[in-house]
């Protein structure tokens, strides 16, 4: 595939950045007690999330998974919504009742993410069937790591999103770790992209801290489920440089070694696209920087939009749980 154009690549590097800036943000709140429940930050898997989403138009579909706040930023949401969203406020997303591991975007065509592992899978397969019958030239890429691909969602969807040919790409995180279990230990091949002979789909590795091979990866996959050529799985290798989740649980557990850290670290994707863009002219330093300063100054106004947003109205509390809301009567 053709390397995007300048405004794209600058757009690339821009997103990657929204997406780190704002996990970053939210893993202030949440060590501030601001946010409830679990939080899963994308920091150091943002070139293979924005990579892929990039590789698709505005009316293509995705579908995430826990580690949910880099893929609808990644595909253009605004952040303001996402971070009322997981602040528990009315003006999220979901008015504030999916919170961090359950957000759904239909205006950049996320269908929504889930806590439970692999379970986009098949959502996914869905969507994509849903598209095909339509007669339409859309596509829905979904995204899910190393864990899922040893659950039984997994052989299941690719299974019949090949026996019917539907516009689905996988994109696997392979970041490495479930949790802190190696994927090794776990799995004897540790390719998941292999895995795509036995459902005779194209099955492709790329490096997960290069969006540019990321992006030509997903955009040939792309091009040809949308041509009517059925689904793909491409793994990317990438890694992510917090624990699974934020919080003390796995503060002392030695599941990973340091200086596997540290290596991945010399491979963080934002200074490496950064640094891509001012060998190759696409960028200078002052472009740089005010790409580095307009997202700072946008993430910082939807923390004040989350904040100052309201809380939701207690009436809503069983609104899109029931036909009937309770307390409603019956006719």
């Amino acid at each position: 595939m053709p390397t995007p154009n300048p405004a794209t690549q600058l757009d690339m590097y821009r997103r990657m950045l929204r997406i780190r800036r704002f996990d970053e943000t939210v893993k202030t709140l949440f060590d501030r007690g601001r946010i409830p429940g679990s939080v899963h930050l994308s920091i150091g898997q943002e070139a293979e999330v924005v990579g892929a989403c990039m590789a698709l138009r505005g009316d293509d579909t995705m579908v995430g998974n826990h580690r949910s706040h880099g893929h609808p930023i990644g595909k253009g949401a605004a952040l303001g919504p996402l971070l009322a969203e997981i602040l528990g406020k009315a003006t999220g997303v979901n008015g504030g009742k999916g919170g961090s591991m359950h957000l759904a975007d239909f205006s950049v065509g996320s269908l929504g993410e889930s806590s439970i592992v692999g379970s986009g899978l098949p959502v996914a397969v869905g969507a994509a069937l849903g598209l095909q019958m339509q007669g339409s030239d859309r596509v829905c890429l979904c995204f899910f790591g190393d864990g899922a691909s040893n659950e039984g969602y997994f052989h299941e969807a690719l299974n019949i999103a090949s026996a019917w040919q539907v516009p689905v790409v996988f994109l696997c995180e392979n970041n490495g770790y479930g949790v802190t279990t190696a994927f090794g230990r776990v799995s004897r091949n540790t390719d998941v992209a292999r895995r795509a002979a036995a459902y005779d789909m194209p099955g492709d590795i790329v490096d997960g801290q290069d969006a540019l091979a990321v992006h030509a990866a997903v955009s040939a996959a792309v091009a040809r489920a949308r041509a009517g050529g059925g689904p793909a799985l491409i793994e990317a290798k990438t890694y992510r440089y917090p624990h699974h989740s934020e919080g003390p649980l796995y503060d002392g557990i030695p599941y990973r070694d340091p200086g596997e850290l540290a290596a991945w670290r010399e491979r963080d994707p934002l200074p490496l696209f950064a640094a891509r863009l001012l060998e190759t002219g696409v960028a200078d330093a002052a472009a740089i920087a005010a790409i580095e300063a307009d997202v700072t100054a946008e993430v910082a106004a939807a923390l004040e939009f989350a904040e100052q947003s309201p809380w939701p109205d207690p009436a809503e509390a069983h609104r899109g749980l029931y036909r009937t809301p309770i307390g409603a009567g019956h006719a």
